[in-house]
């Protein structure tokens, strides 16, 4: 057995912005979460989501308590999970912004119960809201799969340390 030589944090030193540093260090994907509202889609990007069980189908997401557009999201109870490819970081940064429209410049398709997915990403997801866990200041809001496809070969939109990556493939890479 080896002792460890990583540095360790004091029990004081977990400040958000220290532990977002921590936390970045892990690569994740990137979906739109999104739904139609009243007067159009309503979404966002989102970093955290997981895959929770196969039966039932559920996924997970995490999203900031007070979000206005995750109460919207959930009030319509139809979402749609589109994962987003590579080439879709404008379209992950307009959903992530805070202007009016975020669907802009975003080309998107919605079922007839409401759930919103983007264009050419990579897979997607039907779901409807079926349940939502105190997460400290977020929600771990579990979604119950309804219907899902994979939509395109490309790579997906990965982000690590506050930036977006790509892929590499370990054997061409080397």
């Amino acid at each position: 057995m080896t002792t460890s030589t990583l540095p360790m944090s004091s029990p004081g030193a977990l400040e958000p912005r220290n532990l977002r540093t921590t936390f970045g260090c892990f690569p994740t994907g990137v979906i739109a979460l999104c739904t139609r509202g009243p007067e159009g889609p309503v979404g966002m990007a989102i970093s955290t989501f997981t895959s929770v069980s196969l039966a039932p189908a559920l996924v997970s997401v995490c999203v900031q308590k007070g979000s206005r557009t995750w109460s919207q999201i959930r009030d319509n109870g139809a979402v749609g999970v589109s994962i987003l490819s590579a080439d879709q970081e404008k379209i992950c940064r307009a959903l992530s912004s805070n202007v009016p429209d975020r669907f802009a410049q975003v080309p998107w398709s919605a079922t007839k119960t409401g759930a919103v997915f983007v264009d050419e990403s990579v897979a997607w997801l039907d779901c409807v809201v079926h349940d939502e866990l105190d997460g400290g200041d977020h929600i771990i809001a579990l979604l119950r799969i309804t219907g899902h496809g994979v939509a395109s070969a490309a790579e997906p939109l990965v982000f690590h340390r506050s930036d977006f990556r790509g892929l590499m493939d370990m054997e061409a890479g080397q």
